[in-house]
């Protein structure tokens, strides 16, 4: 369906809303980048479906009565109607624009449990309002989860009356509940099942499945952890009756206390990770000479203690971009023995290890910073030659947001080092680069891998 509906881009909607770039859809439904001139956010995402669906007017009442929701964890919802394009009649409305989704992310990595946490909570918060107000969202999964900015949002275009036949919703998903899949009636309960589906996928990338047969309900893995293997439990209850509230899973989540930051950076989380690391020919047959056996050992997590910071607000000072920045000895006297140590190394014929000699920061837009929550963690290995030049970038992890981390590959092959030296001679080495992104800037952290 991609390619039909992609020859609407360059279209206008209504003379107002250019059809800028085609974002994702299906075979009833797509959604289009936009722009609007003349208010912010400029950015914007219109979503078209056929007029001729079943009950457009049904429709247009929904997104009109969602239209005056406002919660802070909710995408907003700035206009809607009908429109033409080449004959063809649709109805349109027009939300914010989100950066990424959680189906965006899940295909690389699973979300830490402090990432679940940062994300359950908000939802929680926008059920709960939706749910007051007589409404169900009818649709909760990853790509309904969306990040603005620095909040965690959730669709709001899909939103129904409590009660209303699941058979105007469309073909259920394989988050939608069981009531849901024989045209019963959509309630908060079916949200809470859709929740808790959608949890177990954010935590192992994979939905629950069915048991054996004659076994009523899913399956959980025992990895989870908790508290999620509980809410997960209480939610994925076939019949509804027995299924925890919104209200009843924010209570179970309150009953663990956060991992405090501390913590986190004393057990990082290993993200996905990719490997196959590729090494040009000519320099595998180098390495190999010089680093013989050792040369798939994995080293360890590098020391933080070596990271060189660049805030959100340092860059803005100047001009908004990434900056370069030269790494050189802490101190005078630490130089010295560095100098001693090499020199002793070099005459007993041993290994003398090499450093950073010039570290660029990832050319990142300044605004770009303010779309990151929590900290974005991007791994890469770098292959140097004996002069010191990076002659192979490969991703290690890439993290959750392809931006972040394809700036972080274009500033680590700018890199330059003093090469380490076996026997007094230069030679090649590989290094771990970590960078680090916050909403205040990045931090890239640097290891020596090979040789040791």
């Amino acid at each position: 369906m991609a390619e039909t509906w992609k020859r609407w881009e360059g279209q206008v909607v209504n003379d107002e809303f250019p059809l800028l770039r085609y974002l994702g859809g299906s075979e009833h439904s797509a959604v289009f980048l936009s722009k609007r001139t003349d208010r912010e956010p400029q950015e914007v995402a219109i979503k078209l479906i056929p007029a001729k669906s079943e009950n457009p007017e049904l429709q247009l009442s929904w997104w009109e009565l969602a239209a005056k929701l406002s919660h802070p964890h909710l995408l907003r919802i700035f206009q809607l109607g009908r429109c033409e394009l080449d004959g063809t009649e649709f109805l349109y409305v027009v939300t914010e624009y989100a950066e990424e989704s959680l189906a965006q992310i899940l295909p690389y990595r699973t979300l830490t449990p402090e990432e679940a946490r940062e994300t359950l909570q908000p939802l929680l918060d926008a059920l709960a309002y939706i749910h007051a107000k007589g409404f169900v969202h009818g649709h909760l999964k990853p790509a309904n989860i969306m990040a603005v900015g620095d909040q965690i949002k959730v669709s709001a275009d899909r939103l129904c009356g409590a009660g209303e036949s699941s058979r105007v919703l469309g073909a259920p998903s394989i988050y939608a509940a069981p009531e849901m899949l024989n045209g019963g009636g959509v309630s908060p309960a079916s949200d809470v099942w859709s929740l808790g589906m959608t949890l177990v996928e954010a935590l192992t990338q994979s939905p629950p499945v069915a048991g054996r047969s004659g076994q009523t309900e899913l399956v959980l893995p025992e990895t989870l952890p908790e508290p999620f293997f509980d809410i997960a439990s209480h939610s994925l209850r076939r019949n509804p009756q027995q299924r925890w509230t919104v209200a009843d899973i924010a209570a179970r989540l309150q009953q663990t206390r956060p991992v405090l930051e501390e913590e986190r950076v004393a057990h990082p989380k290993s993200s996905f990770s990719r490997w196959g690391y590729v090494i040009p020919v000519l320099a595998v047959g180098l390495l190999l000479a010089v680093l013989g056996p050792r040369l798939f050992h994995r080293g360890s997590e590098p020391n933080p203690s070596s990271s060189v910071e660049s805030s959100a607000g340092q860059q803005a000072a100047g001009t908004g971009q990434g900056s370069s920045a030269s790494v050189a000895s802490s101190s005078p006297a630490a130089a010295t023995d560095a100098t001693k140590n090499a020199a002793a190394n070099n005459s007993t014929g041993g290994t003398v290890h090499g450093t950073v000699a010039h570290q660029v920061l990832p050319d990142v837009q300044h605004n770009a910073y303010k779309t990151v929550h929590g900290k974005l963690k991007v791994r890469i290995k770098v292959t140097v030659d004996s002069s010191g030049k990076v002659v192979v970038g490969k991703f290690d992890s890439r993290g959750p947001s392809r931006y972040f981390a394809d700036r972080a590959l274009r500033a680590a092959q700018e890199w330059t080092f003093n090469p380490p030296q076996v026997g007094g001679q230069p030679v090649p080495s590989e290094w771990n680069l970590r960078f680090e992104f916050t909403r205040n800037g990045a931090s890239v952290y640097s290891e020596q891998t090979y040789p040791r």
